[in-house]
């Protein structure tokens, strides 16, 4: 039997979207102004005239972002960042978190190991002890020194133990009888079962290698070795000219400060939002980690 929705739940349902369209609009109408002024002339950008349109239409900050040999070859190894980086972070995210997510009766030292990841993030050597580190592993100026130091996020895997702490414990067991051991029974059964979980840290791991500038500053001591973030923060932030040729300069001059850095900005954060709408259904479920469907 349909019940008739009453008034007061009629306002409150028309209140509730009126509220989230509100919050979206908000969260949107910043984009939107940076793509207006990306797309408007220096001397609009400078004078402020640029709302949610652009004003004296010209693509030139992005031609001059974007027609860079400097600026291909960032975007090229922070592509391989991103998928060498994903790819190994998700595959010992996974290994550390199956064996902390056993009871203490079959893994005796859960605790202790547990504990000692936790550590990591409360405490640190310091930045020289780490890229002394690093020196000593022969990894500067290589693709290695931007992917493996932060290759076993310790947040990404608490959640993923918390997730496979959650699953009937009734399926690993089924595995076990049926002659399966423990690799099988990661792979066969947890792995598929945790997509909602992989989903959300997977994303957490692209967003954060995609916007790490720093330690490509730090372990690169080559520019032409700099990922992306990096590259454009020296150009732009740094205002490194060394590294413009007399094209850039002669462009630079009808350009803009804030042109060119909105344009950094919006093509820094078109691949997270291009990636995002396909992660977006397991991300909410990934949220509510922990829960047991029966």
């Amino acid at each position: 039997m349909v019940q008739k929705r009453g008034i007061g739940r009629t306002l409150f349902v028309a209140f509730n979207y009126t509220f989230l369209l509100a919050i979206s609009v908000l969260c949107l109408l910043p984009l939107v102004h940076v793509l207006s002024v990306s797309f408007s002339s220096s001397a609009a950008a400078m004078g402020g005239l640029v709302k949610l349109w652009p004003v004296q239409f010209t693509p030139n900050a992005y031609e001059y972002v974007l027609k860079k040999p400097e600026f291909l070859t960032a975007l090229w190894i922070t592509l391989k960042r991103v998928v060498l980086g994903v790819s190994i972070s998700m595959f010992l995210t996974i290994l550390t978190a199956y064996p902390l997510a056993k009871e203490k009766s079959k893994f005796k030292w859960r605790t202790m190991y547990a504990w000692l990841l936790v550590l990591t993030m409360l405490f640190n050597g310091g930045l020289i002890p780490w890229y002394m580190t690093i020196k000593s592993l022969g990894m500067l100026d290589s693709i290695w020194a931007l992917v493996l130091p932060g290759a076993v996020p310790v947040f990404n895997v608490i959640l993923l133990l918390n997730f496979y702490r959650g699953l009937p414990k009734e399926l690993e067991e089924s595995a076990f009888m049926d002659g399966a051991g423990h690799w099988t029974t990661l792979w066969r059964i947890y792995a598929p079962l945790s997509l909602p979980a992989l989903a959300t840290i997977g994303l957490f791991t692209i967003v954060s290698h995609w916007n790490s500038w720093f330690d490509g500053l730090i372990l690169m001591n080559s520019p032409e070795n700099y990922p992306l973030q990096s590259y454009l923060r020296t150009i732009i932030v740094g205002q490194d000219l060394t590294m413009l040729t007399s094209t850039d300069l002669s462009l630079l001059q009808d350009l803009s400060e804030q042109t060119v850095k909105t344009a950094q900005i919006f093509l820094g954060a078109l691949p997270i939002i291009l990636v995002y709408p396909f992660l977006q259904r397991f991300f909410i479920k990934g949220i509510v980690m922990g829960s047991v469907k029966g």
